[in-house]
């Protein structure tokens, strides 16, 4: 067994607090590559840590002690993730395939998919406010640039380069979630 967890298994408050503070910070960063929310993020790495304190009999660590806790802080983000009751059956993540190329998606999980479609919510909730207007107009309610542009009193123009600057966005944050999983598997 781990010496760290065999100290902790003796209840040494010492060794757990050193495991605590030395991989806090970093595992917060990692959670909040699935989550994207600071507080869901923490709250997760505090329970894991905290089901190692209390149950250091239970774990089975095959590799070393940090991979052991990578893996307990995805899997908790991964279930959180399914707590979260998600709508519109991706219709949303799969709105327009083309802002990520289709082979992207070919070979990506459906527990990768939610997680995607997850964080694409939260992007585009993150856009300036007219943005999201026009993005959820389009792929949301699948309105043509003219309805938009009339419904929002601006051009089709506006509403084609808002779309663009969106896109942008979006593909720039799914590509860093999508890099993030692959390095998962």
């Amino acid at each position: 067994m781990n010496l760290i967890i065999s100290e902790i298994n003796k209840r040494n408050k010492y060794v757990f607090k050193k495991l605590f503070n030395k991989n806090y910070k970093e595992l917060v960063i990692y959670a909040n590559g699935y989550l994207f929310d600071t507080d869901a993020s923490k709250d997760v790495v505090q329970e894991v840590l905290i089901y190692i304190w209390e149950h250091p009999d239970k774990l089975k660590i095959k590799t070393s002690l940090k991979s052991y806790l990578f893996s307990m802080v995805r899997n908790r983000c991964l279930n959180y993730l399914k707590s979260i009751k998600i709508t519109d059956n991706y219709k949303f993540l799969e709105f327009n395939i083309n802002l990520i190329t289709e082979h992207v998606f070919d070979s990506t999980s459906d527990e990768d998919k939610k997680i995607v479609y997850h964080q694409i919510l939260k992007i585009v909730d993150t856009l300036p406010e007219r943005m999201q207007q026009i993005v959820k107009l389009k792929f949301l309610h699948n309105c043509k640039y003219t309805e938009i542009a009339e419904e929002l009193g601006i051009s089709v123009n506006t509403v084609k380069t808002q779309l663009k600057r969106g896109k942008a966005k979006i593909i720039e944050m799914v590509t860093s979630i999508l890099i993030l999983l692959q390095m998962q598997q």
